[in-house]
């Protein structure tokens, strides 16, 4: 066998949450808790209602079985104007760094078509953001305590 015993390396899927089984929902509330409410001692109702939405597709990233990052691709609107929201990006402490992120954001990107796509990003996460074509839409606020700033990426 290989040095990963069979197990592929890096996975990355979008499920709506019909198609998430028990364990994967488990790994996914416990990746927000660790990183949202214990890392940044943010107490936030995390279970919002928007997971369960149809049009809601959840953004997987597997390392060899593991879920190591996340994202939310929501179905909204801004001003009347549809758009994509892209939130809840985690990527657990240990795979910081890499390109989990970047490949959570790519897969996101891949599951919105036609419209722009909106998030609110942490502050001091807006060059990263930046970097994947994201742009400032409008005036940092602070959210749960924590500073962000909405982006924007034009179709």
């Amino acid at each position: 066998m290989g040095p990963h015993d069979g197990v592929p390396p890096m996975i990355a899927s979008a499920l709506g949450f019909d198609e998430i089984d028990t364990r994967t929902l488990y790994e996914i509330c416990r990746l927000r808790q660790q990183v949202f409410v214990v890392e940044q001692e943010c107490p936030y109702p995390d279970l919002d209602g928007r997971d369960l939405e149809q049009e809601t597709r959840h953004i997987l990233m597997h390392d060899q079985g593991r879920l190591v990052g996340y994202a939310r691709v929501l179905d909204d609107q801004v001003d009347g104007e549809p758009v994509w929201r892209i939130g809840r990006v985690v990527v657990a402490p240990d795979k910081r760094g890499g390109k989990v992120g970047e490949g959570v954001m790519i897969r996101a990107r891949m599951t919105c078509p036609d419209r722009d796509i909106v998030l609110d990003a942490q502050s001091q996460l807006v060059r990263w953001y930046a970097g994947m074509s994201f742009a400032v839409d409008g005036p940092e606020f602070i959210e749960d305590g924590i500073p962000h700033t909405p982006m924007r990426f034009s179709r």
